[in-house]
């Protein structure tokens, strides 16, 4: 990657790159039963007020404590930072990395003037002790959007941006659900809605994604024709 990037690909990281498996969504929780006792929590992410694990503690915590003690959600985040890094550390936690996510990093990363960053909702120290142990994390360390400091997709994106210092139309976001989407549109940069299931494809075509992709092939053969890149390496 050069010192200044002239264009870069953003990745949402569950659903473009990893699948995010049971064992993993019961480490985000584990914290709440640990701390509180609290069991029974929703897992469908999009009905908490803002789908960003930072907002989402917060709100656990509004619920169930009433007004919420300085201190107590960075104490949820450093547990469950524990959580995962005990669950890999013992084989307990496996990663599940998307099908080619990492053939179509590396294949990015070969490319002079291409950035490589990430836009999660997730916590930053989570998405990283997660792409470690897929052997994705050096790809996108370098421009590391996530949950911590809270807000929507679209907010985690922008700081992406502002760190990037390269222009919306110049840069690429691919993610798997309504709110990359979202985010995307807000940010003016290009979308391509990524996941390996036909009806999520179809659920983010419908709400108006003109470009998705199943595959990582496919991916990166819509990134090139966004950027008018060539791939360096050589390949078809």
């Amino acid at each position: 990657m050069t010192a200044r990037p002239e264009a870069a690909v953003v990745f949402d990281v569950d659903g473009p790159l990893l699948d995010l498996t049971r064992a993993e969504e019961d480490a985000f929780f584990q914290p709440f039963e640990q701390l509180y006792g609290l069991t029974g929590l929703s897992r469908d992410w999009n009905s908490y007020r803002v789908r960003n694990d930072e907002d989402i503690i917060t709100e656990i915590l509004e619920n169930h404590l009433g007004t919420v003690p300085p201190g107590e959600v960075e104490k949820v985040m450093a547990l469950y930072g524990r959580v995962l890094q005990d669950g890999f550390a013992s084989g307990r936690l496996q990663v599940s990395p998307v099908p080619g996510a990492g053939e179509l990093l590396t294949r990015l990363a070969g490319l002079d003037g291409v950035a490589l960053g990430m836009a999660t909702a997730n916590l930053r120290r989570a998405a990283e002790i997660r792409l470690v142990a897929a052997g994705l994390w050096e790809h996108v360390k370098d421009h590391p959007g996530a949950a911590d400091g809270g807000g929507a997709k679209r907010e985690v994106l922008a700081r992406v941006i502002a760190g990037l210092r390269v222009p919306p139309e110049r840069i690429v976001f691919i993610g798997d659900n309504l709110n990359d989407l979202d985010a995307g549109g807000a940010n003016g940069t290009h979308f391509i809605g990524f996941h390996w299931s036909e009806e999520r494809r179809q659920r983010l075509s419908a709400h108006g994604a003109e470009h998705v992709s199943g595959n990582h092939e496919e991916t990166f053969r819509l990134i090139a024709q966004f950027l008018g890149l060539a791939d360096r390496q050589g390949a078809a």
